[in-house]
């Protein structure tokens, strides 16, 4: 495993190259990847949706970290089973981007007005022009805030509250049963058998050691997955859209660890019935699930308290 000699001469990585290495590696923990399997640059830049130079960058940083070892003709290959992936490694899924967080956490604590300029915002946090465009960059793709006329942005809906949690948890009922009984679903067997093996792992422990990342991001995967497999575009980018949303409410629900257990269970029933062609079960189980995450959430007086 790697050293601290070369955790400390791993170069410095961009906001974007520390995302796409965040996502490489909750990818290869997802997976379980094994010591000697091959990461493709184009395949990990087609799932992650950025460019290969940030790919290469984010690669040659776990390479430095020594998780992976690169081989000049053929790429990038784990030298290090995915379980064992800790220390440095790991702690790239400890946190999102502190700047990213930092903003979010003020929008949601109505510390930020709904029209802001680059210039309030650069004195604010104290940082670069270039710096504070590559967040923005990333929120107004999460669509919760737009650029107006010059330098301004304008901060649009997001789930800052019960009541918009709610909204997209009812959104929600009402859209993914229905894709599962809709004329063109069809589920994609390597791909449930990756999503049982993703959900059981979290069954059998990893909702005490997965990161808050982790367990978000497994979450969406099934939820996405499970979308995509009724064919419907719209049904796809509604699923992912609240995702974006839900990501920075769930993050504050870190300490929460049993209802990832239940989660995960209801996950993997609702995966034997599609898998038997019960699509009907299916669909019940789904809208039961998202109903008893709805109350459960909404129960909690903590959801949207203010983040420490």
């Amino acid at each position: 495993m790697s050293s601290a000699n070369e955790a400390a001469s791993a170069p410095e990585l961009t906001s974007l190259q520390q995302r796409v290495a965040r996502e490489i590696v909750a990818l290869v923990r997802r997976d379980n990847r094994v010591s000697g399997d091959h990461l493709p640059e184009i395949q990990l830049a087609q799932h992650i949706g950025t460019s290969r130079s940030p790919i290469q960058a984010a690669l040659r940083h776990l390479a430095q970290l020594g998780v992976l070892q690169q081989d000049a003709n053929r790429g990038f290959f784990l030298s290090v089973d995915a379980k064992d992936w800790d220390g440095s490694v790991a702690s790239l899924l400890a946190t999102d981007d502190p700047l990213y967080l930092r903003i979010a956490n003020d929008r949601q604590s109505d510390r930020l007005a709904d029209e802001v300029t680059e210039a309030d915002l650069m004195r604010r946090y104290g940082v670069a022009r270039s710096t504070l465009r590559k967040v923005l960059s990333r929120i107004s793709e999460e669509g919760w805030i737009e650029q107006s006329m010059g330098h301004g942005w304008r901060f649009l809906s997001m789930i800052d509250s019960p009541d918009a949690y709610e909204e997209s948890y009812l959104f929600r009922q009402s859209i993914e049963p229905g894709a599962i009984l809709g004329p063109s679903f069809a589920f994609v067997p390597a791909e449930l058998k990756q999503l049982r093996r993703e959900q059981q792992r979290i069954v059998d422990g990893g909702f005490q050691t997965m990161t808050p990342i982790e367990l978000f991001e497994a979450n969406s995967h099934f939820h996405e997955t499970i979308a995509e497999w009724g064919h419907n575009r719209f049904v796809l980018q509604s699923v992912r859209r609240i995702n974006q949303l839900r990501r920075l409410v769930e993050y504050r629900q870190a300490s929460k660890r049993n209802p990832r257990h239940t989660q995960a269970s209801e996950h993997l029933a609702i995966l034997d019935a599609i898998e038997r062609q019960d699509f009907m079960q299916a669909a019940n189980l789904m809208r039961a699930h998202l109903n008893g995450a709805r109350r459960g959430k909404l129960l909690d007086p903590s959801v949207f308290s203010e983040a420490a």
